[in-house]
């Protein structure tokens, strides 16, 4: 079983070193699968030639796409690419996002691996990089790539909404432990799975005294345990590498990735789009800025990308 079969991978221009070319390279290799390396670039001085003639605006923009690839071969000659499949792609897009996404959909391709970066302050609330817009609209898994290596025999960590009651709740818990666990045997890894239930709100202890919280919050986990276990059983998953902790799944799965030294954490993400995603994210966002190792967000049975060809 193989954990992918084509990868795009999105070169950081501006950055050193390339997480996402190292990763790619790994797990093209770990997974005899074909990888291609791109780069979207536009130069904004190119809309301030329209007085120049058609063929010498192609020219100019001809010229930096081909600059651009010399600078892709000239990078992985510093890389070990023997046995590797691979294709380069230079495309001139003023979005990187949808340049990123309509090569996906063309190439029909399994997953995206891109880099991504810490954001401070303002930024962090209502800026809507790449990132953003590859958790949302993507039509595949996309890998964002952070710090953390990818030992033999390290931890994957799937996180779990047990409480859906619905048949998308349910289908993207199966695609999230299917996607981990083909990246653990990829990866010789073993899978834990972990699920976040809510405490009981503080108000409520005010305004009812006679409300039992203790009870209520060990009844509430007893529940969140058994429909854990009853996911984990036809994958094999044993109890010791069962997770059931209080909190918000945001601060629930960067505190146990710390403590496991997880080397993945495997979510699924929502296609949510607009002013309120914007300004709240949701669980993938949240989590990619509080880990130190890869995320894999994992898209629901059938979606489709908003990205039309």
């Amino acid at each position: 079983m193989t954990c992918v079969k084509k990868i795009l991978a999105v070169l950081d221009a501006d950055r050193q070193p390339q997480k996402a070319l190292n990763r790619a390279l790994h797990l093209a290799r770990i997974s005899q699968s074909h990888v291609t390396f791109m780069v979207s670039i536009y130069d904004f001085s190119y809309e301030m030639t329209t007085m120049l003639a058609a063929d010498e605006r192609n020219v100019m923009r001809d010229s930096l796409i081909n600059d651009r690839k010399v600078w892709i071969n000239d990078l992985l000659e510093d890389y070990n690419t023997r046995d590797i499949n691979f294709d380069i792609k230079v495309l001139w897009h003023n979005r990187p996002f949808e340049a990123i996404i309509e090569t996906a959909i063309e190439g029909e391709y399994d997953i995206i691996v891109k880099a991504t970066h810490e954001r401070e302050g303002l930024a962090a609330l209502l800026f809507t990089p790449t990132d953003w817009h590859l958790l949302r609209k993507a039509p595949c898994k996309v890998l964002l790539v952070k710090e953390h290596e990818w030992p033999e025999h390290g931890k994957i960590l799937a996180a779990i909404h047990t409480t859906g009651e619905h048949d998308h709740h349910r289908s993207l818990n199966r695609q999230v432990t299917e996607a981990a666990l083909s990246f653990a045997n990829c990866l010789q890894s073993e899978v834990h799975l972990v699920n976040a239930f809510p405490g009981a709100p503080i108000t409520i202890a005010a305004e009812i005294p006679e409300f039992d919280t203790t009870n209520y919050r060990e009844t509430i986990e007893e529940n969140h345990k058994i429909a854990l276990a009853e996911h984990a059983m036809p994958y094999h998953i044993p109890p010791m590498q069962q997770h059931v902790l209080e909190g918000l799944p945001e601060q629930v799965i960067p505190e146990l990735a710390e403590e496991l030294d997880a080397e993945l954490v495997v979510l699924g993400t929502i296609g949510r789009t607009g002013f309120s995603a914007a300004l709240l994210g949701n669980t993938a966002e949240h989590v990619i800025e509080s880990i130190n190792c890869d995320l894999l967000a994992v898209k629901p049975e059938g979606f489709v990308s908003p990205i039309k060809l």
